[in-house]
C-alpha cells in the first residue's frame, strides 16, 4: 500500500496535481474499497472531499506527505531496478549498482530540482538525500532491503551541492541546497559563518556567494533575528539588501535608513511586499535617494492586495512633489494597509500636499499618523489640511507639521478644522511654526475644554 501511494504521490507531483480522482488511484493499483482495511495509514494520509458534480476527489493531508512518499518511490525504484525516475532513464541494472551509479543518481536529482521552475522538487530532494543515510534506512527497514549509501557517496554529494551553491542561483534555490546539506549532516559552511558572527569578525565585503547564502540560511533559521532586520548590521549597500531580501521578507520590521539605496531597489521591494508570504509590517527607507521613479514602484508594492505594510518612513528621501500622486493613490486604495506615513524633510511643497489630501479624504484611507515636518508648506496648504481633518471619512489621529511656514492665516485655517465635529485628531505638532498669540489653539477651543 505504501509503495502504491508513493507511485501516486510521485506521478501526481510531476503533473502538478495536488488533488486527484478515483481513476488516478486505480492506475496506481489502489482499490478504494480494499484500502479501508488500512485505515490506520490510509485515513491519516488521505482526506476525501466532494468536488463538482459530486465526484470524489482525494488529496494528501499535507503537501509534505505527498513529497515524502514521492521521494520514497523514487528511492525504492532506483534500489530495485536501477531506474532514475527523475531522468526517466535506466542508469544501471540492479545487480550492477555501484558507488559511481549512486553518485550520479543523487547528483542528477540535485540538477533536476535546480531546473524546476516552480520548486516542486525541492522538498522531494531533501527527503531523497535523507534516505541515503544508514540511520534513516534503518527506520524504513520494512521497505528497504539494501544498506545505505557509502560515506564516500554522501561526501561527494555534499561537495557537489557546495559547488552548486557557488553558482549564480536564486536565493530560494541556495537556501534549499543548505537544507539538503543538513540532510547529509554537512554543516561546514554554516558553522564557518556562525563562528564569524559569534566572534564579531564577519565582514560582508569579503563574503563569497556561498557564504552570503549561508548567512541568509542562518538568519532565516534563527527566529530571534526575524523581528527586526537592520541592514546596517551587515552592509549599508544595495548589493547586501538584494542578497538579504528573504530575511527582510520574513521580518516584521525592516530598517533600511541611510543605506545608500536608490530607486532601483524599489522594484525588488515590490516583489517582497507583494508576496503573500511576506511578514513585513514596518519599513524605514529614510535618508535614501529614492526619487520619483522609486516611490512609484514602492507605491505599487504597498498597494498590493498581499501587502501587510502598516508603517512606511520616507523622510529625507529627495522626494519631489510628483511622488505625492502615487502615494495618494495608495492612501485611497481599499487594498492598502498603511496606517502611518512619514514624509518629513522632502520638497513636497503646496501642490504635493494638495495631491495627498485627495487620498487622505478617501473612505478607504486607513492612515492615522502623518508626518510632514519641514516639507516646505506655506499657509496655502493649511486650507487643504483643514478639509482633511474635518472630513467625516478621515481617520487621522496624529499630524506633524513642524517647521512649516504656515503663518497666522494658515494656523487659523487648521483650527477651523479642529473645531469640526468630525475631527478625530488627537495630536497636532506645530513646533517651529511661528504664529502670534491671537491664533493660539486655546482661543478656539469650546469653553471649559482643556487646551
Amino acid at each position: 500500500m505504501i509503495e502504491s501511494l508513493g507511485k501516486l504521490a510521485f506521478d501526481q507531483l510531476q503533473k502538478g496535481n495536488l488533488i486527484f480522482y478515483e481513476s488516478d488511484l486505480s492506475e496506481c493499483g489502489i482499490d478504494i474499497r480494499a484500502a479501508s482495511v488500512y485505515s490506520g495509514v490510509f485515513t491519516q494520509i488521505f482526506k476525501e472531499e466532494r468536488g463538482l458534480y459530486q465526484n470524489k476527489v482525494f488529496c494528501f493531508i499535507h503537501l509534505s506527505v505527498q513529497e515524502f512518499l514521492a521521494a520514497l518511490h523514487v528511492h525504492l525504484t532506483f534500489i530495485k531496478s536501477g531506474l532514475n525516475l527523475l531522468e526517466e532513464r535506466q542508469i544501471i541494472f540492479k545487480s550492477q549498482i555501484t558507488e559511481s551509479a549512486e553518485k550520479h543518481f543523487y547528483q542528477s536529482a540535485v540538477n533536476e530540482a535546480l531546473q524546476s521552475p516552480n520548486g516542486h522538487l525541492d522538498l522531494l530532494l531533501r527527503f531523497l538525500l535523507g534516505f541515503s543515510l544508514q540511520p534513516n534506512q534503518t527506520l524504513l527497514r520494512g521497505l528497504l532491503k539494501q544498506k545505505g549509501s557509502s560515506l564516500q557517496t554522501n561526501q561527494d554529494t555534499a561537495l557537489y551541492i557546495k559547488e552548486k551553491i557557488t553558482e549564480n542561483l536564486s536565493v530560494e534555490k541556495s537556501i534549499n541546497l543548505f537544507h539538503c546539506l543538513n540532510e547529509l549532516n554537512d554543516h561546514s559552511l554554516v558553522e564557518e559563518i556562525q563562528q564569524s558572527l559569534r566572534s564579531g569578525s564577519l565582514s560582508t565585503d569579503k563574503l563569497s556567494p556561498a557564504q552570503w547564502s549561508a548567512l541568509v540560511f542562518i538568519l532565516l533559521s534563527s527566529e530571534k533575528d526575524l523581528n527586526v532586520f537592520d541592514l546596517k548590521k551587515y552592509s549599508a549597500s544595495e548589493e547586501a539588501l538584494l542578497r538579504l531580501l528573504p530575511v527582510a521578507k520574513a521580518s516584521n520590521k525592516a530598517l533600511l535608513s541611510s543605506c545608500n539605496l536608490s530607486g532601483r531597489v524599489c522594484e525588488d521591494l515590490l516583489s517582497v511586499l507583494s508576496s503573500q508570504s511576506s511578514s513585513l509590517r514596518e519599513m524605514d527607507l529614510s535618508t535614501n535617494s529614492l526619487k520619483d521613479s522609486g516611490v512609484i514602484k514602492l507605491s505599487a508594492a504597498v498597494d498590493s492586495r498581499h501587502s501587510k505594510l502598516e508603517i512606511l518612513r520616507l523622510s529625507v528621501c529627495n522626494l519631489p512633489k510628483k511622488c505625492c500622486e502615487s502615494l495618494s493613490s495608495v492612501l485611497s486604495s481599499q487594498s492598502s494597509s498603511l496606517k502611518e506615513l512619514d514624509l518629513s524633510i522632502n520638497h513636497l511643497h503646496d501642490p504635493g500636499l494638495q495631491l495627498l489630501s485627495t487620498g487622505l479624504q478617501s473612505l478607504n484611507c486607513k492612515l492615522n499618523t502623518l508626518r510632514l515636518s519641514q516639507c516646505t508648506f506655506s499657509e496655502r496648504s493649511s486650507e487643504a489640511l483643514s478639509l482633511v481633518i474635518s472630513s467625516q471619512s478621515s481617520s487621522l489621529r496624529e499630524l506633524d507639521l513642524s517647521n512649516s511656514d504656515l503663518q497666522d492665516s494658515g494656523v487659523k485655517h487648521l483650527f477651523v478644522g479642529l473645531e469640526s465635529l468630525n475631527c478625530k485628531l488627537e495630536i497636532l505638532s506645530l513646533s517651529f511654526v511661528l504664529f502670534s498669540s491671537c491664533t493660539s489653539p486655546c482661543a478656539h477651543l469650546p469653553p471649559k475644554q482643556p487646551c
